[in-house]
């Protein structure tokens, strides 16, 4: 995530940026005194369907009908449910109309109060999980289609190594991790897993309409395979051999300047717009100036790149055997150097306070387990897996009210759903009881309408995302659909069921609700072309008030919703709620290829 200093707010400052006008969600007026919150992209016929109202003031509600375009009713009256407040909801009643099951567009009305147009229909999502591999492709180091130009070719030279500080390698490529050009293992590693299983879970729902280089045109391979080939390449850089692994490209001094990636000025001691510094994993806390981290090992990384490389090497076992080979190469060898420095390999501070402050691992050594047992057939790692699986059996934010900076990451254990797929019949019911616990304790706390039941930490919606698919996990591996109203309602928090009415995916649906004014280093010339990336999402206002340099840009069109605990602004200044995220936006890629019409299983593939 992007951090202001001091320097940063007066550069914005001295910028006067003037945002594009942002369309707020409401469609009552402003003074209303309840708003229908539904999902904007649409609902499924045979899915749930529910409609919440937020009431920022207590209102008699009984009934409610839904009507069609034409505007005949064509369900309801029907009760309408009180349910719990969120933020600035003192109260919320659901709307369910899952009896509504024939496509077409409709408006739900509860009293005065009326909902935007709602879409049912089979192919609502369908195609929604390739265009976020437009914004992907704008998040790229090296070369970037997007601009047309190449960034960072001089990345980069080695920080903080016992024998090789200073030394040239080079790691160009990548994907900048957000609106910042910070790159890290554990985010890209993460994201290049989550496009890999999209494709091989839902292959039909990619298409081949750029090639290699993310440029219009054809190339013979789906545009998510040719994204995940750009992370495994930067991954293979960032780990060149079976003993030194590195973790981090760049610092919070890329902060200092408001640039393009393509002409980025950071200084990092050796002149604006050269080298970067590259992290080595240590297994001691790192930082070059006063803040530090609190690294303990390898093994949160290591578990991460096993995974990415195992799974690229089955992939593309038939489309580049050399490429395949030295992927099944460096996952048996990452995999083991996670087993000989167990703990993690936290992100770096520079001269701000702030880190990703991971502090588990034995997720990503499940994982890594789990992908190397399909890989290579051999039983160790089957049973490695599960052993990890115990120490570890549920992601521990769930449940919680609050957590660190990425203290529990990734957001959700997918070696849960890969070790499953190979293991005996009392194994898999261990996997998914440990998925159901998870859940159960978030259900716990979904005491609102919305089913919203995450703690509202930075990137929520990244939380938001794994409850679905974990959820969706869950459902597929059991057939149990208990959860099913909480993966729903997950899905369409994403999409404009939340206080706000806000789609939280830039340009999704593109007549929509959806964030434009998100924290970026674009120009606004710039800006209609980016679509697709995922956004922090809403956190507690006590966190908005104690982070550093956040300032709004523009006067707030979601006062009226930013009153109670919970805040999210559409605006450049706020970086804590609306920054888009990379390895967000590839977590709800693989999601939404779940939802396209054309979803397989793919249990035969894993």
């Amino acid at each position: 995530m992007l951090h202001f200093g001091p320097v940063r707010t007066a550069l914005v400052a001295a910028l006067a940026y003037v945002a594009p006008n942002a369309v707020p969600a409401q469609t009552a007026p402003s003074d209303s005194a309840a708003f229908v919150r539904v999902n904007q992209v649409g609902y499924l016929p045979a899915g749930p369907k529910v409609a919440v109202v937020c009431a920022l003031r207590p209102i008699a509600l009984e009934r409610f009908t839904v009507a069609d375009e034409r505007g005949r009713v064509v369900l309801g009256p029907l009760a309408a449910r009180r349910d719990g407040a969120l933020g600035a909801c003192v109260e919320t009643w659901r709307l369910d109309f899952g009896a509504l099951r024939r496509a077409g567009t409709y408006v739900v009305r509860a009293g005065e109060y009326a909902s935007p147009p709602v879409h049912v229909g089979p192919d609502v999502y369908r195609g929604l999980a390739d265009t976020l591999m437009t914004f992907m492709r704008q998040q790229r180091s090296g070369y970037n289609p997007f601009l047309r130009d190449s960034a960072h070719r001089r990345d980069g030279i080695i920080v903080d190594h016992p024998t090789r500080t200073g030394e040239f390698i080079p790691v160009s490529g990548g994907w900048a991790d957000a609106a910042d050009y910070l790159q890290y293992v554990a985010t890209s590693a993460t994201a290049t897993y989550h496009l890999l299983a999209a494709w091989r879970d839902a292959p039909a729902a990619f298409a081949d309409a750029y090639d290699a280089r993310g440029l219009p045109g054809a190339n013979g391979a789906p545009d998510v395979l040719d994204e995940a080939r750009h992370g495994l390449e930067w991954l293979s850089r960032m780990y060149p051999d079976d003993s030194t692994m590195f973790n981090q490209l760049g610092d919070d001094r890329d902060h200092t300047y408001l640039d393009l990636i393509t002409t980025d000025s950071s200084d990092y001691g050796w002149g604006k717009g050269r080298e970067r510094p590259v992290y080595p994993c240590t297994g001691k806390p790192q930082g070059l100036f006063t803040a530090k981290n609190r690294a303990t090992g390898y093994a949160s990384t290591a578990g991460k790149m096993a995974a990415a490389f195992a799974l690229g090497a089955r992939l593309f076992t038939t489309r580049d055997p050399a490429f395949a080979r030295t992927l099944r190469h460096k996952a048996i060898a990452a995999y083991a150097l996670g087993v000989r420095h167990p703990g993690v390999c936290q992100t770096a501070p520079g001269r701000a306070p702030y880190f990703y402050e991971e502090d588990n691992w034995v997720d990503d050594m499940e994982l890594g387990a789990a992908l190397l047992r399909q890989l290579t057939g051999e039983a160790h790692y089957g049973r490695d897996a599960l052993g990890f699986a115990q120490r570890e059996p549920v992601t521990p934010w769930m449940g919680t009210d609050t957590a660190r900076h990425y203290q529990w990451y990734p957001w959700h254990n997918a070696g849960h759903y890969e070790a499953w797929a190979r293991t005996s019949a009392a194994g898999r019911a261990q996997l998914a009881g440990y998925y159901r616990q998870g859940l159960e304790r978030v259900e716990r706390r979904s005491t609102n309408g919305f089913r919203a039941g995450i703690p509202f930490i930075w990137c929520s919606n990244d939380l938001i995302v794994s409850v679905a698919t974990q959820a969706g996990w869950y459902r597929r591996m059991t057939g149990d659909r208990r959860f099913v109203e909480l993966e729903q309602a997950a899905i369409d928090w994403l999409f404009g069921t939340n206080p706000w009415g806000t789609s939280m995916v830039i340009g999704v649906p593109r007549s929509g609700a959806t964030p434009r004014d998100p924290h970026s280093e674009l120009p606004d010339s710039l800006m209609p072309g980016l679509t697709g990336g995922l956004v922090d999402g809403p956190v507690y206002s006590s966190i908005f008030k104690s982070l550093l340099g956040i300032r709004l840009m523009e006067p707030d069109e979601y006062a009226a919703f930013n009153t109670g605990r919970l805040v999210y602004h559409d605006d450049w200044g706020d970086y804590s709620t609306n920054e888009y995220i990379m390895d967000g936006t590839a977590s709800l890629a693989y999601l939404l290829s779940t939802l396209d019409p054309s979803f397989e299983r793919g249990h035969g593939q894993r």
